[in-house]
């Protein structure tokens, strides 16, 4: 416990600041002579008898004392933390990494389309940061190993917090590309927007590694949270690189501003001598006007700090996660009355879903009034509510139930077993309901979408039965995130505009209504399908289809507007 020094008295004034905020400065030789009659200057020797924090002596403290300006100040003096970007080495090559990276995505990708620009954008970016990460190990590696008259902390400057790639890193990257390469093959947009969005996540995941002790919510956004601290860490690491070479660099700039002269100067002339060569610079040659400067601008921006978020999380990455695990604070007898209610209630609604399911159309009329169709329709959102709500209880109570004993251990066990087994009936019941609702009504974009949701539902209650199994849920987040971007991934190859098109086709050929005006608003995947409809329906639809299919670029190349073409 920290004692008052004998030399101080109580009518010593205090600093009005915080102590940790006090810059640590030079030892003085004498304080300076007090100004006001109020003021008692402090002394080496006074200083040095206030308390000091373990591991720090009162010699230490004394010189943060007088640096301070010869005022005494309460409680101990601990210096300021710098910011991780001060902390953090930069390596070399951060900056052009993240130059390759903006210009890359400003040249390659049009946000407006799917297309080839995206995944070949993504692929230079990752190779940049993987090139900058696996140079600084080395380094690291190299420096360490025959650092023999060097110090500690001269072997720890460069790359020191670079880890070691694993398997889970090597795993999300592959699928963040892979859910990028979609663009090249389906023109559905809001597809392949959903695509962008989870190889974003991915590709955070990646970077980040392992768990970290931040949460999985960070660990999804980490690599656009550190964007910002990484642009100073960046600065900073490359002051000294600018400051040595900067007669080169202006040589090497120099030499730009030509080599730009002669191009503005000899491209429009040969492009004027020959047609073919003109052609040729028509189509490698961007458009330029300000929506095309602001989409530039802003891609490489955003593509540039992803790079150096990227870079930031991999020289200085988050602290991991352990494997200790919080107080537990729900007792058997707290949380087995509502769950073993869940339970019974969901067993009798269960049973109710087997009678319908043989009872047929005729029961369902003759109990409830409403068509099949109707009654299907009546359901489905108020099972896929019950499903959510459920996964939400079984996570509040895997994370709080008490496992002190075996016996709570087996009534965890069994309880969230038996709920999760009969979740997973219900979810059943709501995509049967649903899949009956648009055999009778038609097939949309949303429904297969709320489908494919609860499709994945149904997969998440699967992990969920495996985590209560082994009574471990630390893996169940990740689990969760790669089990959605699976389904996409697994949506995008099942091609489902196309589907959509084909089964309301095929109520069509049964005597159903044809929609064709919401055919023409999906993209030219569903082409294939109207080879079924006969003339003029058919001619009428793919006219719809192609009447706004204008030229690609060669970064916006899909297959599906292609073969459209």
């Amino acid at each position: 416990m920290p004692l008052e020094p004998e030399s101080a008295s109580a009518s010593d004034p205090v600093s009005s600041g915080p102590a940790d905020e006090l810059p640590p400065g030079p030892p003085t030789e004498s304080a300076p002579p007090a100004t006001d009659s109020s003021e008692v200057p402090a002394t080496p020797a006074a200083a040095a008898s206030v308390w000091a924090p373990p591991g720090r002596s009162g010699a230490a403290v004394a010189e943060v004392r007088a640096g301070t300006g010869g005022r005494p100040v309460a409680g101990p003096i601990f210096p300021p933390r710098p910011s991780k970007w001060r902390r953090v080495a930069c390596p070399p090559g951060v900056a052009l990494a993240a130059l390759v990276s903006g210009s890359a995505a400003a040249v390659l990708i049009h946000w407006d389309r799917p297309g080839i620009g995206w995944l070949l954008a993504a692929g230079i970016a990752a190779t940049a940061v993987f090139l900058v990460d696996r140079n600084a190990r080395r380094r690291t590696a190299s420096t360490t190993s025959d650092g023999a008259g060097e110090t500690k902390s001269e072997r720890q400057t460069v790359g020191a917090g670079f880890p070691r790639r694993n398997a889970g890193r090597l795993w999300w990257a592959t699928l963040a590309l892979v859910l990028l390469a979609v663009g090249a093959v389906r023109a559905a947009g809001w597809l392949f927007a959903l695509c962008v969005i989870a190889a974003c996540l991915a590709g955070s995941l990646a970077v980040v590694g392992r768990r970290s002790a931040n949460g999985i919510l960070y660990d999804t956004f980490a690599v656009g949270l550190e964007a910002v601290a990484a642009v100073p860490w960046a600065y900073t690491g490359t002051a000294r690189v600018r400051g040595g070479n900067a007669p080169r660099a202006w040589r090497l700039g120099l030499s730009v501003a030509v080599t730009v002269a002669l191009l503005a100067v000899f491209v429009p002339l040969l492009g004027s001598a020959d047609a073919m060569f003109a052609a040729l610079l028509e189509t490698v040659t961007p458009d330029v006007d300000l929506p095309s400067v602001l989409r530039w601008l802003v891609l490489f921006a955003v593509a540039g700090l992803g790079a150096l978020g990227a870079l930031f999380l991999l020289a200085g990455p988050p602290p991991p996660a352990t494997a200790a695990v919080g107080g537990r604070t729900l007792r058997r007898s707290e949380w087995a009355l509502p769950v073993g209610a869940l339970a019974i209630l969901f067993a009798a609604f269960v049973a109710t879903q087997f009678v319908v399911l043989f009872g047929g159309d005729d029961h369902v009329q003759e109990t409830s009034g409403l068509t099949y169709a109707e009654y299907a329709r009546t359901g489905f959102w108020q099972l896929s509510a019950v499903t959510v709500l459920t996964l939400a209880v079984l996570t509040v109570v895997l994370r709080w139930a008490a496992q002190d004993t075996a016996t709570d251990r087996w009534w965890l066990r069994g309880l969230l077993a038996a709920v999760s087994v009969l979740a997973l009936v219900i979810v059943a019941s709501a995509l049967g309901r649903m899949w009956t609702y648009q055999q009778a009504y038609g097939f949309t974009v949303l429904r297969l979408l709320v489908e494919a949701c609860e499709l994945w539902l149904g997969c998440v209650y699967v992990l969920v039965l495996v985590a209560v199994l082994r009574l471990r849920r630390a893996w169940l987040p990740r689990a969760v995130l790669g089990t959605a971007m699976a389904t996409l991934l697994a949506l995008a190859v099942l091609d489902p505009e196309r589907l959509i098109a084909e089964k309301n086709i095929d109520r069509w050929q049964r005597g159903e209504t044809l929609d064709t005006e919401y055919l023409v608003t999906l993209s030219p995947d569903i082409l294939p399908a109207t080879d079924r409809l006969p003339e003029p329906l058919r001619a009428q639809v793919r006219t719809g289809l192609r009447a706004d299919l204008d030229g690609d670029a060669w970064q916006s190349w899909n297959l599906s507007r292609a073969r459209a073409r």
